[in-house]
Parts: C-alpha cells; sequence; structure tokens
C-alpha cells in the first residue's frame, strides 16, 4: 500500500478519499488554490500546498503545478477524485511517467479509448454492446450535423468527446441551429476538456438513465457492482441517483450489467469506472410495472473515474469502492468475488447544492454558512467538507455536501430520506433542500415513473417556488457584530509552496492591517476581474463608460465569448455574450434594442454579478 497520497481535487470528494486513505493508514496531501487556502480539504489533509490562483485552468488543472505538489511532498500516488483532471489522459500518462508516482485510476491508454466518446462507441460496438445511432468519427463541419438529421432525424444531440453530466452537450432540434450549437459544443469542449472534439447521437426523447459500477484489477478480475437510476436530472445535471433502479426488473438488470462487463474487458479496463447506458422509457407503463428484457438499452459513456453517487453503491454493498481503487493501483487483487456482491435494501444521494431552484437553480454568488448543522441518525451517511463559518466558494462547482440514505426497501429510504431532508438545517446561503423534499412527495418520483426530462418538462414550476417558500431558509449571511470585540486573524505562510496557517486572536485592540491596506485601513478596493479584453486600464471596469443601458452579469462567471463590438446594432433579445457559471453556458441577452456603444469585457475576463458587460444606447 501506498505511504503517502495526494489528492488533486477539492471539496467533499478530497475529504472522501482522505477519509479512506486515513483507514487504510496512508498520509494524505491537498492541493489548494488561492480561492481555497480556507477549504475544509485544505483542514483535513495532512499537509496542503498551494497550485495557483483561483482560476481553475491556472491551479486544479495545472498538469506541472499538481505534479510538482506531489513530488515536493514526497506523495507516492495521486488521486484524481471526480473532475477536474479525472479523466484527462494526458494528465494521466504524466502521472504515469513521473518516477515514484502512481496514478490511482485507470491507465492513460484506457482512459484515451473510452473517456473519449468517439473511441468508446467504436470499442463497445466491438464488444456487441448495444449503441444509440451516431457517428464514431469526431464532427466538424455543421452540413455534417444536418446531414445526420436528415437521416436519423431531429433532435440530434452534439456531444463532446471528453464531456459529462451535460457539459459539452447541445441539442439541435432544426437545420437551423447546427452552426450555433456545434460551436457551442466545440468551445465548452475545449474549454473544460481540453478537447473541443465532438460527434453526434440521436437524442433520445424518453430515457431512463442507468449505470453500473465497475471494478477491475491488473490480474484480469472484472467486478460489477449493480446499477444506480440517475433518471432525475435538470438540464441533464443529475441531482437525486438511487439504487437498485425502482423501473427495471431482474433481467433487464442482468443483461444491462453484462454488458457493462463485455466492454469493460474489451477495454481492457483496470480500476473504478461507470458505464452508462439510456434505456427506452414505455411512456404507457402504469405504477407497479416494471421495464422487462425486452425494453431497447443503450451505451451512452463511460466515466474512468469515481463519480459523484459512488456512495449509493456503497450504502447497497457496503463495498468502499475508493479503497478498492487504492488497492487496485496499489497491485493488489480486487478483495471479493462476484457472488459476494449483494444490493441490501434502497438507498438515494441527493445532491445539496447552493443553488436556488425557485430561481432556475440559479447557483449562490456568495454567502457564509452561519448556521450548518446535517442530519444524522441510522441509515443517514452525509458527505462534506464545509463546516459552520465557513464561507461559500463559487469559483468551482456548486455542489456542497451530499446526503446519502439507505433503507431495508424504496419505501423505507423515503420516508428515512423526508426524515433527514427535515433535519438538514443551512442557513447563511441558498440550497436545494427544499426541492428534494418537494420530489419525496411527487408522484412521478415515487411511483418511479419519471425519466431525464421530467424536471425540464413536466415538473410544474409552481410547486417549486412553493416548496422554496414553504421549507427555504435564510439565505442571509451571519453578521459580523455579533462579536465585535473579538478580532480574529488567521495568516497564512508559505514556504518553496507548502502552507502554515497561523491563527491570531486580539480583544479590544483594533484590527491588524491586511497586506495592501493603505495607511492602516481596514477596506479596500473590491478586485477587478482578471484579464482585460475592453476593460479599462487597470485589467477590466466594473462600471458604465458610456451612456445607455447596461446589460450586467447576473451571476459571477467567466466570459467565454463576446458577439457585439462598439457601434453594432441590437434587437431585444440578442446574445450579446456567453457567461459560463458553474460548468454550464448562459447566453446574456440585450433586454432592447438599440447601438453598442460599450463593451467592458473580453474573452476569458472574470466577472461578478453586477459587472457591466456591455452598454446598449
Amino acid at each position: 500500500m501506498f505511504d503517502k497520497v495526494l489528492v488533486a481535487n477539492r471539496g467533499e470528494i478530497a475529504v472522501r478519499v482522505m477519509r479512506a486513505c486515513e483507514e487504510l493508514g496512508v498520509d494524505t496531501v491537498a492541493v489548494y488554490s488561492e480561492a481555497d487556502k480556507d477549504s475544509g480539504h485544505v483542514r483535513y489533509a495532512d499537509e496542503a500546498y498551494n497550485v495557483g490562483p483561483a482560476r481553475a485552468a491556472d491551479s486544479y488543472l495545472d498538469h506541472d503545478a499538481v505534479v510538482e505538489a506531489a513530488k515536493k511532498a514526497d506523495a507516492d500516488a495521486i488521486h484524481p477524485g471526480y473532475g477536474f483532471l479525472a479523466e484527462n489522459a494526458e494528465f494521466a500518462g504524466t502521472v504515469e511517467d513521473t518516477d515514484g508516482v502512481t496514478w490511482v485510476g485507470p491507465s492513460a491508454d484506457a482512459m484515451e479509448q473510452l473517456g473519449e466518446k468517439t473511441h468508446a462507441r467504436k470499442t463497445m460496438r466491438e464488444a456487441d454492446v448495444p449503441i444509440v445511432p451516431g457517428t464514431t468519427d469526431p464532427v466538424e463541419d455543421p452540413a455534417e450535423v444536418t446531414e445526420f438529421g436528415d437521416e436519423h432525424g431531429y433532435p440530434v444531440a452534439i456531444k463532446a468527446e471528453g464531456g459529462g453530466g451535460g457539459r459539452g452537450m447541445k441539442v439541435v432540434r432544426s437545420a437551423e441551429e447546427a452552426d450555433d450549437q456545434l460551436e457551442s459544443a466545440q468551445r465548452e469542449g475545449e474549454a473544460y476538456f481540453d478537447n473541443d472534439n465532438v460527434y453526434l447521437e440521436r437524442y433520445l426523447e424518453n430515457p431512463r438513465h442507468i449505470e453500473v459500477q465497475i471494478v477491475a484489477d491488473e490480474r484480469g478480475n472484472v467486478r460489477h457492482l449493480g446499477e444506480r437510476d440517475c433518471s432525475l436530472q435538470r438540464r441533464h445535471q443529475k441531482v437525486i441517483e438511487e439504487g437498485p433502479s425502482p423501473a427495471l426488473t431482474d433481467e433487464l438488470r442482468e443483461q444491462i450489467a453484462e454488458a457493462a462487463r463485455r466492454g469493460a474487458d474489451a477495454a481492457g479496463y483496470t480500476n473504478a469506472g461507470t458505464f452508462e447506458f439510456l434505456v427506452e422509457e414505455d411512456p404507457d407503463r402504469e405504477d407497479g410495472e416494471l421495464l422487462g428484457p425486452e425494453a431497447d438499452f443503450y451505451f451512452l459513456e463511460v466515466n474512468t473515474r469515481i463519480q459523484v453517487e459512488h456512495t449509493v453503491t456503497e450504502e447497497l454493498t457496503g463495498i468502499d469502492i475508493v479503497k478498492e481503487q487504492l488497492r487496485v493501483a496499489a497491485g493488489e487483487e480486487i478483495s471479493f468475488d462476484q457472488s459476494e456482491v449483494e444490493l441490501e435494501g434502497h438507498a438515494m444521494e441527493f445532491r445539496i447544492n447552493a443553488e436556488n431552484a425557485a430561481e432556475e437553480f440559479a447557483p449562490a454568488t456568495g454567502g457564509q454558512l452561519s448556521t450548518y448543522d446535517p442530519p444524522g441518525g441510522i441509515g443517514v451517511r452525509v458527505d462534506d467538507a464545509l463546516r459552520q463559518g465557513d464561507d461559500l466558494v463559487t469559483d468551482y462547482d456548486s455542489m456542497v455536501a451530499k446526503l446519502i440514505v439507505d433503507g431495508s426497501d424504496r419505501t423505507e429510504c423515503i420516508a428515512r430520506s423526508k426524515r433527514a431532508l427535515a433535519e438538514y438545517d443551512v442557513e447563511g446561503i441558498p440550497t436545494i433542500v427544499p426541492f428534494h423534499r418537494l420530489m419525496l412527495t411527487d408522484e412521478a418520483f415515487v411511483s418511479g415513473t419519471h425519466t431525464t426530462k421530467y424536471l425540464d418538462e413536466h415538473l410544474d414550476p409552481e410547486r417549486i417556488d412553493e416548496a422554496q417558500e414553504k421549507w427555504g431558509t435564510d439565505a442571509g449571511g451571519a453578521g459580523a457584530a455579533d462579536d465585535e470585540e473579538v478580532v480574529e486573524r488567521e495568516f497564512t505562510v508559505e514556504v518553496n509552496g507548502k502552507r502554515f496557517d497561523v491563527n491570531l486572536e486580539e480583544r479590544g485592540a483594533a484590527a491588524i492591517p491586511a497586506a495592501g491596506d493603505a495607511g492602516g485601513s481596514s477596506g479596500g478596493e473590491k478586485p477587478q476581474p482578471a484579464g482585460g479584453g475592453g476593460g479599462d486600464s487597470d485589467g477590466g471596469s466594473s462600471a458604465a463608460q458610456a451612456e445607455g443601458e447596461s446589460v450586467t452579469a447576473e451571476m459571477q462567471g467567466t466570459i467565454l465569448d463576446v458577439n457585439v463590438s462598439e457601434g453594432d446594432e441590437v434587437a431585444a433579445g440578442d446574445v450579446v455574450c456567453v457567461l459560463e457559471a458553474m460548468k454550464m453556458e448562459n447566453d446574456v441577452v440585450a433586454s432592447r434594442g438599440g447601438t453598442v456603444t460599450q463593451v467592458a469585457v473580453g474573452e476569458g475576463d472574470s466577472v461578478d454579478m453586477g459587472d457591466v458587460l456591455v452598454v446598449v444606447e
């Protein structure tokens, strides 16, 4: 087994991996950006290293910085968690080529073969795994999209090779949309996965999302750990996952699991991974009916990493998947036989996102956890990293915790989940706990007849508004005046990139000025957005310099594309720029027509909520 593992991630997944390491007697190393210097995963690790500024591309996605941190810490393995570099074959290869450091995951070759979706489709087809009609080579020309739509019908899904979770996927519903949607999918693929290759699939209108957890070792042993149902999604992002699926017969369940095992064998896959499938739902299926072996199912993709919802499978099987990852990477054999894998009871995972579901799941733009009291009791597990009093870091994903609940059957699991969600007390930031509580009373979800389109196309938004009003908690931050007589300061000292924290508490004294405060003032200028495209000479301005109506940012994020220039004529509803926030692209539109008199941002600029983007007169 390893002596020291660097976890190349942040937040709750980093803490989850570190806990498994601790139980195995393995020391842990955290990496953190400047935005995360006070985050929970940094507190939990045995040691921590700064790898760059807040922007993920300059810190968590910096291959050289992460590997250099591992060398400085004398770590003998790197675990990527999920997201960031977890499915980056180039980074996996870099780690494999680094003397004395082991990659905890599938080989770079397997990741390239399966992580890029066009390669994975070819491999699955050769292994006789059903695949959705689509292309197996990258698509570059909008004409290829329209030709595919003419042959297979619309809508058509354009998917980034390195994408997942809906990121890098665009839906084309007519030939007129092909050009813009192709460009958008390529741009997302490049921005999030460093790969602008995309492919096409027939877009299934009424599917369920079923996935199979796989663990394989270097000795040819492949195990599946049953399936999870991840059909409750909004904009292709999972919000509640459960297992076993409430919609499948045992015969169909076994067919899908066996297809996953064939695929893993064909790819020579090792370590943990998830094979995802789409199952055609029967729109006439009633409560109590199940989908049998005659139902159509199709391979969707392979996630060549641990997944957010791996916890569901752990509760059902009693197998610690992260420990198995570490054992396999260390050259050990899988610790269990297939015959020992039994799914007992039912489990659900609720993603506790810092979002307001009543405002189209808009992510929080800041805040502090003035109250944070997670639930407990039998059958309740919480994976998190934040603690009461922590500030919310909004530079990355909006998920702050995961609530996992299990019971003897689905009925008990739902009842226990209602109790646990009611106990989850969070104040200072919005969360989607009220939405989760609503879903546990929703007829379609409770009956298990929902599909991946249910939230986006069928759920009445007024019900979400009512749930938020009924169960929503105070999103206002805690006042700083509660203990005005106490001044607490935390100093971070870095020596050769390694972090040391020094805490100082003063009573009855003025605050010590922070570095950069003018004349000892405790105030200071608000930091300006990075970059300088279209801004003033200080690197970007949030103030309008021209006459007219300002188009402002509705949330914190990064400008991916600017579609207008000064002097352009725009109409109401025209897209003036594209803003990335929480890994999703958002079109920013002009509220009225007129002439563009100022463009205050450029591609790559970071902006805060309320910053001026464009002025239209």
